[in-house]
């Protein structure tokens, strides 16, 4: 990535549609990429994807599809034709569901490129959880597996903490998408997320875009938070 900004996601987490666009408005000029979740797209639809994306940065839609084949090929089709350049699939779907997505994005997308991402395991879990889910082990035993399903399947890369992310990148490769939320400047609380980072720690890792929330929409000045993160990313060194 050539263009720092594009190192950078913000999270534009709710279901306030005024706010959503006057802060996409205001960070669109600062960073590449904005994530719309599940708490705006069911209370605003594929619209607002496509208000969002006519601005200057791109959108990455945090839908994290999990369903039979059938209907996430036909999802997937749907997010690629709603103008985001990004979306998630949960890779516990398993393979034949990951493969679907691929070719619904395809289908979809027409000329545009659209990125699909493969969610491991969720920020919010951590060893404790996974137990409870009935999986043994340490998670990032599973995140591997896990990538390493998404890129067999054709997947563009992954969803996963940035304490994994170095090891996704020895496992994967350079070419593989690394896209880490967790992320947390030293000046910013943890919130609801366990397995979390700093913006440098996580950028030297291997992760290629940070998703940040809360720390830059919360700021008293936004703008001048994601400044900062990104000035935080560029002092790794890593293109």
């Amino acid at each position: 990535m050539t263009d720092q900004r594009d190192r950078l996601c913000v999270a534009l987490d709710g279901s306030d549609r005024d706010w959503i666009v006057a802060t996409a408005r205001e960070l669109g000029p600062e960073v590449g990429w904005l994530k719309l979740g599940l708490e705006a797209f069911t209370a605003h639809g594929p619209a607002l994807v496509a208000e969002i994306a006519a601005g200057p940065s791109k959108v990455f839609l945090d839908l994290k599809l999990h369903d039979i084949p059938t209907t996430v090929r036909r999802a997937a089709s749907n997010c690629a034709a709603s103008g985001t350049a990004m979306f998630n699939v949960h890779a516990a779907g398993g393979r034949g569901m990951l493969e679907a997505a691929v070719d619904g994005a395809r289908a979809g997308a027409g000329s545009s490129a659209v990125l699909v991402l493969a969610v491991t395991l969720l920020t919010s879990i951590d060893r404790t959880g996974l137990a409870e889910l009935g999986f043994d082990g340490e998670p990032e035993q599973l995140v591997l597996r896990w990538a390493r399903l998404a890129q067999e399947a054709g997947l563009d890369g992954v969803v996963a903490s940035p304490r994994e992310a170095a090891s996704i990148r020895r496992e994967c490769g350079p070419v593989f998408l690394i896209v880490t939320p967790g992320v947390r400047p030293v000046w910013a609380v943890a919130n609801d997320q366990l397995r979390v980072t700093t913006p440098a720690a996580a950028a030297a890792a291997g992760s290629d875009i940070l998703v940040v929330g809360r720390p830059i929409t919360g700021a008293p000045r936004p703008r001048e938070a994601a400044r900062r993160i990104l000035d935080e990313i560029a002092g790794t060194g890593r293109d």
